[in-house]
């Protein structure tokens, strides 16, 4: 017999009342790229009103375990004092100059010592400029016009891949965007065969996480660099969540491979909006030509953001064994998730990388983007409802990756375990 969820009932009235009212003024009712009332079986939207260490409170009061995590980008918990003592000092001193800050040479100085294949680095303010950035500085690079991404890739905005110039003779040029699979290399050497010499980049998530958790196959980063030497192409990582959490030196160092170029976000600017994007000098030293002037405008004007995110770097630079203390809390949850769906009888596929991880519900491996379409979204719908119930806060859709943070403590993680046992037995 299923056992019954003895959970106090969270109260929602409030949360409930601002997602009608934000209905009336903003589109969907939330400022978010996925709408996560519809994703999530229907529940009106949970609104935060505070978070602070592995925690967040709704406007009901409702203290929730959470492995959202700001999508990621708190690796140190919530409101981390550290982090927080920078960015009060750093406000002191105003919230934006127009102008070069000594900030900006300090984080960019210690993200090239971080991360071996970048030689130097452009701090912008989003993760979009950033992608934007690297896709342009590749076609001039190459001067070719064509990118190669993968099918369920979203980070940043999709359209600023389908850019123009209309300024510059040199960037008139149309940057077309073409999808291959995810772990498919045979769809990768298809694009080429077809494009001739038209290809300037292959963008890719060297660990997908924008479509779910999804683990490169042991061959598909080496075989996308040996791709893209043959063509002349370059190979960019984005890193903007995998940067400085699988490790120091992202999933680059993990997987043993150098990428062209990199994209950075989200921890590197310690919870505050930032993009990065570097690689080779030869490569970024295009940012100041002529040809791209326009883009070379882009740029950081956000000293809040880069003093929380070098205090972040620093942290996690000086205390190496916080990487140790993140694999073995989270190789705790997915062994007890797996438990749970043994004892259970469930087939469901928990795939982790680290930090990251992803519940699918589907019995089928999931290692690209049509795999993970193959999960069951409503069943998923139900599992996060019935762990928001028991005050443990989700990804609000199945197709979004989990995060451990410093935070989140054995006794926590054992608890969100039987949390889950309650839930996928009441599915």
């Amino acid at each position: 017999m299923k056992s019954r969820l003895l959970q106090r009932k969270i109260r929602i009235s409030k949360s409930a009342k601002l997602f009608l009212r934000a209905q009336s003024i903003i589109p969907s009712g939330i400022n978010k790229l996925i709408d996560n009332s519809k994703s999530s079986g229907g529940r009106n939207a949970v609104f935060i009103k505070r978070a602070s260490s592995a925690f967040v409170w709704d406007e009901n009061r409702n203290k929730y375990t959470d492995y959202v995590g700001s999508h990621g980008s708190m690796i140190l918990g919530h409101a981390n004092p550290a982090v927080i003592k920078a960015i009060r000092n750093a406000v002191k001193s105003g919230t934006s100059f127009g102008a070069p800050a000594e900030i900006e040479i300090q984080l960019a100085e210690l993200i090239a010592k971080l991360i071996p294949s970048i030689e130097m680095v452009r701090i912008v303010n989003s993760i979009t400029e950033a992608i934007t950035g690297a896709v342009h500085i590749a076609c001039a690079f190459t001067e070719k016009n064509k990118i190669i991404k993968f099918k369920g890739y979203h980070n940043g905005i999709e359209d600023s891949f389908f850019m123009s110039e209309s300024d510059n003779s040199m960037t008139q040029r149309i940057i077309n965007c073409m999808s291959a699979g995810y772990n498919n290399l045979d769809s990768v050497r298809a694009l080429f065969a077809e494009n001739k010499n038209q290809i300037a980049a292959v963008i890719v998530e060297p660990i997908a996480v924008s479509m779910g958790c999804i683990l490169p196959d042991d061959d598909f980063l080496r075989g996308l660099r040996a791709i893209c030497d043959e063509h002349n192409a370059l190979l960019i990582f984005d890193e903007v969540t995998t940067g400085f959490r699988v490790s120091l030196s992202g999933a680059q160092s993990i997987y043993n491979v150098r990428p062209d170029l990199t994209v950075l976000g989200k921890i590197l600017g310690g919870g505050l909006s930032i993009g990065a994007y570097g690689g080779k000098k030869e490569v970024m030293e295009t940012a100041t030509s002529s040809a791209l002037s326009k883009e070379g405008r882009i740029y950081s004007d956000n000293p809040l953001a880069l003093k929380a995110g070098f205090t972040v770097l620093r942290i996690l630079q000086a205390n190496k064994m916080i990487y140790k203390q993140l694999e073995k809390r989270s190789l705790f949850l997915e062994e007890g998730i797996k438990e749970n769906l043994k004892k259970l009888g469930l087939g469901y596929k928990f795939n982790r990388v680290g930090s990251i991880c992803t519940l699918f519900f589907t019995s089928q491996k999931v290692s690209d983007y049509e795999s993970a379409k193959s999960a069951d979204i409503n069943k998923y719908a139900k599992y996060f409802n019935l762990m928001l119930e028991q005050r443990i806060y989700v990804p609000p859709t199945q197709f979004e990756a989990a995060f451990v943070s410093t935070a989140h403590t054995e006794r926590m993680i054992e608890q969100s375990i039987k949390a889950s046992y309650n839930a996928l037995q009441n599915i």
